[in-house]
């Protein structure tokens, strides 16, 4: 009697963010054995995969690392590694551009070639991004459309991409990435905009603060929900041959509506709590992103689900109870 196949297993770099943790519910669903890497720092923060913990394995492995990557690769022998892990927050990558290139560029590098050396037959997913577009050339977005990042964010972004397609031209690997427009989400870190609006907005009605301060409310961006996006990543790599995607709504909002959607759900007036702060402005802006994902809806079969107001709306709730939860004796 011939003994019963072991479930799929994939690794997860980058398992404690947003998108590492919806994607491994989802994987876990579909019946993966699901593995993560961590980083060894001072404070692990797990609550994004809190609820999970007792499903998943976890590793220590660091992209500025190979043998640890390596070894991760050795020990869990995966079909699948994702790879979500990078300095992602691009005001940063200002700040710490060489640590951002190490991480978001070399560290692809290093991962694509444990791959190579341990077991060429993983699939292999890369996290790229929009931000690869920058000054755009063209509108809407699509696989063919030049890339010119206009951050270190970026820059590092558009190396990984092309490392990602080199090694799959060059050896043979099942190499995808998914060029992600904006996905946000109630995981979402409190850094990023659309956090940054929603937890505000929860805290200005719940009378704890007074002011939200933003810089360009002009900037607009091609919104999805990350938990929809996950799913297109898994898509890539059930496909036959390997290629790279736009995963994007096609839609494109402003600051100011995300401002605007985010007030008018607690029944407030934005114009009386927001204000416009120099310092959050980026040196070289990003004006415009709008994805076209025609050939991710005609060969993976994906499209988003949850709407921009309803994202917003989501947000806003979860923030709320959070902090409502928070301030419980």
């Amino acid at each position: 009697m011939a003994a019963p196949a072991r479930p799929r297993r994939a690794l997860l770099t980058g398992i404690t963010g947003q998108d590492g943790s919806y994607l491994a519910e989802l994987l876990l669903e579909k019946g993966y054995q699901v593995f993560g890497t961590t980083r060894r720092t001072s404070t692990d923060r797990l609550d994004r995969i809190e609820h999970l913990l007792p499903r998943v394995e976890l590793l220590s492995a660091d992209l500025l690392d190979q043998n640890s990557l390596q070894s991760a690769l050795q020990e869990t022998r995966p079909d699948e590694v994702y790879n979500l892990a990078a300095q992602s927050f691009v005001p940063t990558s200002w700040r710490q551009p060489v640590l951002t290139a190490e991480f978001t560029a070399v560290g692809v590098t290093r991962l694509l070639e444990a791959v190579r050396l341990v077991d060429p037959a993983i699939r292999f997913y890369q996290a790229s991004s929009s931000e690869m577009f920058g000054k755009v050339s063209e509108t809407p977005q699509n696989e063919q459309t030049p890339f010119h990042p206009r951050s270190p964010y970026g820059v590092a972004k558009v190396y990984g991409h092309w490392i990602t397609v080199n090694y799959r031209e060059s050896y043979g690997l099942f190499a995808c990435s998914g060029i992600l427009f904006n996905h946000e989400s109630p995981r979402r870190g409190l850094e990023f905009v659309t956090r940054k609006v929603s937890d505000g907005v929860a805290r200005i009605k719940l009378g704890l603060a007074r002011e939200l301060r933003l810089g360009n409310l002009e900037a607009r961006r091609d919104w999805g929900y990350a938990g929809d996006y996950v799913e297109a990543m898994w898509r890539m790599l059930q496909q036959p041959e390997p290629d790279d995607y736009v995963i994007a709504t096609g839609e494109m909002h402003s600051v100011r509506e995300l401002v605007e959607i985010a007030f008018e759900r607690v029944g407030l007036d934005w114009h009386a709590h927001v204000a416009v702060d120099p310092r959050f402005v980026r040196p070289a802006e990003v004006d415009l992103l709008l994805g076209d994902a025609s050939k991710a809806r005609s060969r993976l079969g994906w499209k988003p689900r949850v709407g921009f107001r309803e994202l917003v709306e989501r947000m806003v709730d979860a923030d709320l109870e959070r902090l409502r939860r928070e301030r419980r004796p």
